[in-house]
């Protein structure tokens, strides 16, 4: 199932040089988990600061389990805004 995690930086208890020293760490752990095929893409926001990841996972916690593995969330800089669970559009499919 794929599942699509909203990121939010910590914008107001952290500055851009508070982030810094993590970030390299923070794109090392994001390959890692894209390398093993628990995120399938990456994009920064646009709205704010921070990224949208899709996760192909078989539940909420186990995608839970891999944004625990990130450093930024694990220093409390990046919340999660929200796991939403993806089904399929089936407007696409076969017309009976």
């Amino acid at each position: 199932m794929q599942f699509l995690a909203l990121l939010a930086r910590n914008t107001a208890k952290f500055s851009d040089a508070d982030f810094a020293p993590l970030l390299p760490g923070e794109a090392e752990q994001r390959r890692t988990l894209y390398a093993a095929g628990a995120v399938r893409q990456i994009w920064n926001r646009g709205d704010i600061p921070g990224s949208g990841m899709m996760f192909e996972a078989a539940d909420d916690a186990e995608v839970r389990a891999h944004l625990a593995t990130l450093p930024l969330i694990g220093a409390g800089m990046m919340d999660i805004a929200a796991i939403v669970p993806l089904n399929p559009y089936p407007g696409f499919g076969p017309r009976h």
